[in-house]
């Protein structure tokens, strides 16, 4: 990627954990980032890289006066929307039954983020790029590929999206992913949503990122051999092979070798 994110598109996935160095490894390790603990003045916010260029982040638990909160928030993936104007995103979230859980704020020259809760339930966070766009390489092993939202009111969560950025929703058309539904902006697809229903009881509304692996097995068992655990094991589905594991603290990710569409004679 070497620009910025068009509004409404996925653009990068951060990680909050209690034990931020434990994070870093096992992620350098399973995906072959580069990452390590940032300056103070950031708050130690790890960005961390592939080839280069910056792919995910990673930061400790803590509450904004740097104190460790009590009790600790559960491990997760949080999503970034990108924005062009985070005041007006923010209005129409409220405007649209949302809730502002943390921000606006700037996050030095690099932009301005805040964090919201959708009427369903679902954590996500908005971005307005400032010095820095996002996620500079994509769709590669390692990388982000696909950002997932599973809601349990579908209908309410495409008309939220809808009304608070410019995204639009429609049915998949891929063989075998019937009621599956796709986000997006200028009528490419920038991520989707499925219905909480088909997941185990007690799983919240969420939003879950995919990373693009050359091997879903192989990374699958690494990520076992490092102490995470395996959500569902890998499996073959309508846009390839994939598994939903968890870090050793936690947080739950996807990983799928993507398959391309199928194209028409």
């Amino acid at each position: 990627m070497n620009g910025p994110y068009k509004p409404g598109t996925p653009c990068w996935v951060d990680l909050m954990v209690p034990d931020q160095q434990a994070a870093i490894d096992f992620y350098c390790d399973l995906f072959g980032w580069q990452g390590e603990i940032g300056p103070a003045e950031q708050g130690g916010y790890a960005v961390c890289t592939l080839k280069g260029k910056p792919v995910a982040g990673i930061m400790k638990a803590m509450n904004p006066d740097g104190t460790v909160p009590d009790p600790l928030p559960p491990t997760a993936w949080t999503t970034y929307l990108s924005t062009d104007s985070l005041d007006s995103t923010i209005k129409a979230v409220t405007d649209a039954h949302g809730t502002v859980m943390m921000g606006p704020m700037d996050v030095m020259d690099l932009g301005r983020m805040a964090v919201i809760a959708d009427p369903t339930g679902a954590v996500v966070g908005l971005w307005q790029p400032g010095t820095f766009d996002g996620a500079g390489i994509v769709n590669e092993h390692g990388a982000l590929i696909w950002n997932e939202l599973t809601t349990g009111d579908l209908p309410a969560a495409a008309a939220f999206y809808s009304a608070i950025l410019p995204v639009t929703t429609a049915r998949s058309h891929m063989p075998g992913a019937e009621g599956y539904i796709e986000f997006k902006v200028d009528d490419r697809a920038v991520g989707g949503m499925m219905d909480l229903s088909k997941l185990p009881p007690g799983v919240p509304p969420h939003w879950q990122p995919y990373f693009h692996a050359d091997d879903v097995d192989d990374l699958q068992a690494a990520a076992v051999r490092a102490g995470g655990t395996v959500l569902a094991p890998a499996f073959d589905m309508a846009a390839g092979r994939m598994a939903v594991l968890a870090d050793p603290q936690g947080g739950a990710f996807s990983v799928i070798t993507a398959s391309a569409p199928d194209q028409p004679a």
